[in-house]
């Protein structure tokens, strides 16, 4: 028995996924099969690809699939599993680099999350591994009714979340997108105050629409000089948390930084989620229940899975909104 993935023989640009016909991958002990629907596609992938870095786990040895996140129904399972499992749809984290750019994959049962009739696939994959993340970067920033927040790419996966997981608890929300498409969408999400990045004094519009008011939680995920453009927007005693990159440099702090603004709370989400206590599960049943219950609802763009290559160039060019998934 054969089925397609995407597969990778070396470190280069998006031509080096290639779309190929493998055998169907077999369930191990205490492994499923999962018949795969939709699969997620991170920035992350796009560096692991060219061999620049796979974040704290390194890169991994080639040949290889790529794809941590799959949805999609069981179709096998292998020993020790309960065979109640076989034909339950269902959305797993398999992992940095585990096979899920396929049209088959496995997963250890223990990822697993059954999903109810009726929650969307690509949506489902976006909060298992997006959404969770999402709700360990809230976690640390503990917003409330009191404060401003600043959101920069809000257009993206993880912007468009915590626009409305800040929005949810009454906070007033200043995102920040690229292009009048992206503001438009990000305006439907109810963000107070939406700004185009592009525009050179957005900052100055930013103070403008506060009207004196000073942002008090500032959500990084771009770094480099534009975040540090936004970063220049905290109030004393804010709080800033930072999760990612986007501009291919970090969020440069200093000791001054923090003594000029007395920020109550620094936090850098990465390689400290990791030794979270209790583990990562708790948060993706929390993500999905929130999908379930519309409290949080992710943006997609979908690409087919023969095109990969394409998925990844338009995350590198910023061509893309939301979580972007592929479809098997």
């Amino acid at each position: 028995m054969t089925s397609r993935a995407i597969r990778q023989y070396e470190f280069g640009p998006a031509e080096v996924l290639r779309f190929e016909e493998v055998p169907a991958p077999v369930p191990d002990r205490g492994q499923v099969r999962v018949r795969v629907a939709v699969s997620g596609v991170h920035l992350v992938d796009t560096s692991i690809r060219s061999g620049e870095g796979g974040g704290p786990f390194g890169l991994p040895q080639l040949p290889m699939t790529p794809g941590r996140e799959v949805a999609g129904v069981v179709d096998a399972v292998g020993a020790q599993v309960d065979q109640a499992w076989l034909g339950k749809r269902v959305v797993a984290h398999l992992g940095q680099a585990s096979g899920g750019y396929a049209e088959l994959a496995v997963a250890r049962v223990e990822s697993l999350h059954e999903l109810p009739v009726g929650v969307d696939f690509a949506e489902a994959v976006a909060m298992i591994g997006t959404g969770r993340t999402t709700l360990a970067v809230l976690e640390s920033a503990g917003v409330t009714a009191d404060d401003v927040v600043l959101v920069p790419a809000a257009a993206g996966g993880m912007g468009a979340l915590l626009v409305q997981a800040a929005k949810n608890v009454g906070a007033f929300v200043v995102a920040l997108a690229g292009g009048s498409r992206k503001v438009e969408l990000v305006r439907g999400l109810g963000a107070d105050v939406v700004l185009d990045y592009r525009v050179a004094d957005w900052p100055s519009r930013v103070r403008a629409a506060l009207g004196g008011r000073e942002v008090s939680v500032y959500f990084d995920g771009v770094g480099g000089a534009p975040g540090r453009a936004a970063f220049e927007l905290l109030g004393v005693g804010g709080r800033v948390v930072m999760y990612g990159y986007s501009s291919g440099e970090p969020l440069e702090l200093s000791a001054g930084d923090l003594w000029a603004r007395s920020l109550s709370a620094t936090a850098a989400i990465g390689p400290r989620m990791l030794r979270r206590p209790g583990g990562l599960r708790d948060l993706e049943s929390a993500a999905l229940a929130a999908l379930a219950a519309k409290e949080l609802v992710p943006l997609t763009q979908s690409f087919p899975l023969a095109d990969a290559a394409a998925a990844h160039r338009a995350l590198e060019t910023r061509g893309t909104v939301g979580k972007v998934v592929l479809v098997a």
